[in-house]
């Protein structure tokens, strides 16, 4: 059998992380900053997050939601303290697509209604739902195509109430800092506007944190800056810092219902082990922090080379826009922990490339 050929490919082959350095099977020495798609949130083989898996391994490392998972309550308080939402509600599930699909069928139960607001550039999954809000004709299949779906133009206001006034909107999605879309900051004033509509129209504010989410930009959620709360969060990739975790947080107003949601795997002993160890880290070495810092300290020295046209992001989300490269923007997703010293390790070599 062979592989199932979807994935372009780099001809590396990665063995061996630890911290932001990546090593190949040739003994080459990397800098990571990708994380793996902006999944390495406290860095490869972090010492803490080894230990918190090993040592839950050697107890159970699964069983379904049929019984008590002390862990998930666990996981959901920790969560709620870390991120300032210690009112909300968590669903685990196991991907980002998974999480934007349950928050999407989550505001349909609540409101009845069908109508999803998403916008030009963005990325929200690849599964049913998910991927008809996306804005890439090429991964929506026949199946996919629904006339729920209202595209808007990013940023425009106006196009966003007359959107509210000729529909029953049931959700608006959008990602605060849109990652496939190049590095687009959704402005404060636009996420507000959403939160009024939303409230004025009994529609909910999905809040699509998967990638910029989870501490990357400085705050917990990017849409934080606005000053606001979403009604629902999905979350990802930098939740288990590469074992597969993701999850959704909720508004008190919505209340559940047996069935109404569920998963096999979502929640699990070893993922709730690994979701605990990521937010134990962030805390104890204050990430938030560091990726504010470092990510604004990367920021303004790239601003300084003159082939660089843009510079967009905030924290450790950044994109570079380079009108000769291919794709024009360089996205940059390090680990939260990434260390000044590793920035200037990036910077020279930046420079040695453009020059």
């Amino acid at each position: 059998m062979k592989l199932f050929d979807v994935y372009p490919i780099n001809p590396i082959n990665i063995v061996k992380g630890v911290g932001s350095l990546v090593y190949d099977d040739k003994g080459t020495e990397y800098l990571d900053l990708y994380g793996g798609h902006a999944v390495i949130s406290i860095g490869h083989t972090n010492p803490h997050y080894v230990k918190r898996l090993e040592d839950q391994l050697h107890q159970i490392g699964f069983y379904s939601n049929s019984i008590e998972i002390p862990l998930q309550k666990e996981l959901a308080e920790k969560l709620g303290h870390v991120s300032g939402k210690e009112d909300y509600q968590l669903f685990l599930c196991n991907s980002g697509a998974e999480a934007n699909e349950n928050a999407l069928k989550l505001a349909s139960f609540y409101n009845g209604k069908k109508k999803v607001i998403a916008f030009k550039g963005a990325f929200h999954g690849r599964t049913s739902l998910a991927v008809a809000v996306t804005d890439n004709p090429k991964i929506i299949a026949p199946v996919n195509e629904t006339d729920n779906a209202v595209f808007l133009p990013w940023k425009d206001e106006a196009a966003l109430e007359q959107a509210f006034a000729e529909n029953e909107i049931s959700s608006v999605i959008i990602e605060g800092i849109q990652g496939v879309g190049g590095i687009q900051v959704a402005p404060e004033s636009f996420l507000q506007k959403i939160r009024s509509l939303c409230d004025a129209n009994n529609a909910v504010f999905i809040a699509d944190s998967v990638q910029c989410g989870y501490g990357r930009t400085g705050k917990f959620f990017s849409h934080d800056y606005a000053g606001i709360n979403a009604d629902i969060y999905t979350m990802a990739k930098g939740m288990g810092n590469g074992f597969p975790v993701g999850g959704i947080i909720i508004s008190p107003k919505i209340q559940p219902a047996y069935g109404m949601l569920g998963t096999t795997f979502g929640g699990n002993h070893l993922a709730c082990a690994a979701g605990l160890a990521v937010l134990e880290v962030m805390e104890r070495d204050n990430l938030m922090q560091n990726a504010a810092e470092v990510g604004g300290y990367l920021i303004e020295e790239i601003k300084k080379f003159k082939q660089v046209t843009e510079v967009r992001g905030r924290g450790l989300m950044i994109g570079i826009e380079l009108p000769e490269a291919k794709p024009n923007v360089v996205r940059l997703l390090p680990a939260l922990n990434l260390t000044k010293a590793h920035a200037d390790r990036f910077l020279e070599a930046f420079t040695t490339v453009l020059n």
